[in-house]
């Protein structure tokens, strides 16, 4: 496998999705420009089937804080085990918002201009969360800072680096990578990279 990727051990196998390999660091890829954002201008925008507010970092900063330890996989095959995160767990955001009950699935938009889709119950689990630290410092532009979303029940590119907005929808539609091909799900231990449509 090279220096960069290895096959798990027996032990941790069943923690690794079919066709992953574990990476020995954390790579970083990215479509398009990466977007820097200055903690200070962040911004959260919530819109469509919710009444429309704008969450701030000093709003994030006042939430409660939680610590994380997730797995994370990309949908090119790789997988990083135990990854350190600090942020505000989705349920802890959700408390401070007003989603109207026709609403089922969630666009995400990001700075940029990067959009991706997620079915409302997939958000709403208690694992995910809006991260700001990884590994004990602030993320940087690469790997998404100064906020970005992890659905670690998903694969990666379902939770927007440089998260912007949260629009709630009616139905599910289409992101920018759905709208090329990939699963308007992305569940890894399923497979679901592409789309079957």
């Amino acid at each position: 496998m090279g220096k960069f990727f290895h096959q798990p051990s027996d032990d941790l196998r069943d923690r690794v999705p079919p066709g992953q390999h574990l990476a020995t660091g954390f790579p970083v890829l990215t479509y398009g420009a990466t977007q820097h954002i200055e903690p200070a201008n962040w911004q959260l925008q919530i819109s469509g089937l919710a009444q429309a507010q704008t969450i701030t970092w000093h709003d994030l900063m006042t939430m409660p804080q939680s610590n994380f330890t997730a797995d994370f996989h990309c949908v090119t095959t790789w997988s990083k085990l135990d990854v350190q995160w600090q942020g505000v767990k989705i349920t802890d955001l959700f408390r401070h918002l007003h989603i109207e009950p026709t609403a089922s699935h969630v666009m995400q938009h990001a700075y940029g201009g990067y959009t991706t889709n997620i079915a409302l119950e997939d958000l709403l689990r208690e694992e995910n969360f809006l991260a700001h630290k990884l590994e004990g410092t602030a993320i940087s532009a690469d790997h998404g800072g100064p906020v970005r979303l992890i659905v670690p029940h998903l694969y990666a590119w379902k939770g927007a680096k440089w998260i912007s907005g949260l629009e709630f929808l009616p139905q599910m539609e289409l992101g920018f990578w759905e709208r090329n091909g990939y699963h308007h799900r992305g569940e890894p231990f399923a497979q679901e990279r592409y789309s079957d449509r």
